[in-house]
């Protein structure tokens, strides 16, 4: 489990970049649900914490492909591939990535 930030230090639709191996993509969307992902695009490197959020899904920044937060799989071209998806939890105000698990959940 790695500590990511505060809750209240994420604001609803913005991301915080983890410095982990991998580094991980952690999401609040407008609704104020919590999910993270792995932060490298699988079409090329970059970084989904730098891309553009709308609901539950991530464009990366460099190619416009998207991901599906909550599943992490590609909704359109030029990514084939899902990135991995991570459970998220909130404990004392503190949000937490759980690292291995296969299944993004809002907190």
């Amino acid at each position: 489990m790695i500590p990511v930030c505060r809750l209240e230090d994420l604001p609803e639709g913005e991301s915080v970049r983890v410095a982990s191996t991998p580094p991980i993509a952690v999401f609040r969307t407008e609704d104020g649900e919590l999910y993270a992902i792995d932060d490298t695009c699988t079409h090329q490197d970059a970084s989904l914490s730098e891309g553009w959020l709308e609901g539950c899904l991530v464009e990366c920044p460099l190619h416009a492909a998207s991901f599906d937060l909550r599943t992490g799989e590609p909704t359109c071209l030029p990514a084939r591939r899902p990135v991995r998806t991570h459970r998220v939890t909130v404990e004392d105000g503190v949000v937490h990535v759980h690292l291995g698990a296969q299944e993004g959940t809002a907190a």
